[in-house]
C-alpha cells in the first residue's frame, strides 16, 4: 500500500516552488494502530509529506522526463508533540538543479507559523521513468489535470 502524504498540490512553478497541503486526521491509515494513550502525529510524516510534494516538483521540472529518487535530507525541524487535527501548508522549492540530481528545500506552516522544515533535501533522478505514466500519476495524485 502506497501512502499519500500530502492532500492536494495548489500551485507549481516549474523549476522553481511548489506549494501543497495535507490535513493531519486522526482517522489518517497512516496513524492506525501508533499511539498508546496519546495520539501524537510522527516526526517521518511530517519528513515525508514535504519530499513528495517536493519530488513532485523535481519531476515537473523534468517534464516527466525522470522518477526523483530522495537520497538524502539535512537539516530538518520537526515538531516534538502535535495531535493529528490540523492542517499544513507546505511549501517546496528548488535550490538547484542538473541532468543528475536535484538539490531543494521545504518548509510546513499551520496558521502562518511554521512548525517543520528542511533545509535541504537532494533527489537524485532515474532516467528509466515512463512519461506518461507519470504525467497520469501526477494528474491523478495531485489534482493538476489543468496544469501538467
Amino acid at each position: 500500500m502506497r501512502f499519500l502524504l500530502y492532500d492536494a498540490i495548489e500551485e507549481i512553478g516549474k523549476g522553481k516552488y511548489i506549494k501543497g497541503y495535507k490535513t493531519f486526521s486522526l482517522s489518517d491509515e497512516s496513524l492506525r494502530g501508533h499511539f498508546g494513550e496519546t495520539a501524537w502525529v510522527p516526526g517521518v510524516l511530517f519528513i515525508e509529506s514535504m519530499a513528495q510534494l517536493l519530488g513532485w516538483l523535481v519531476i515537473f521540472s523534468h517534464d516527466f522526463s525522470i522518477s526523483a529518487v530522495m537520497t538524502l535530507v539535512e537539516n530538518v525541524k520537526i515538531p516534538s508533540r502535535l495531535r493529528p487535527g490540523f492542517r499544513a501548508e507546505i511549501q517546496g522549492e528548488i535550490l538547484s538543479t542538473s541532468k543528475r540530481d536535484s538539490l531543494g528545500c521545504c518548509r510546513m506552516y499551520v496558521d502562518g507559523e511554521m512548525i517543520a522544515s528542511v533545509e535541504r533535501i537532494i533527489y537524485v533522478h532515474s532516467r528509466s521513468a515512463d512519461s506518461g505514466q507519470l504525467l497520469n500519476l501526477f494528474r491523478y495524485y495531485g489534482g493538476m489535470v489543468d496544469r501538467a
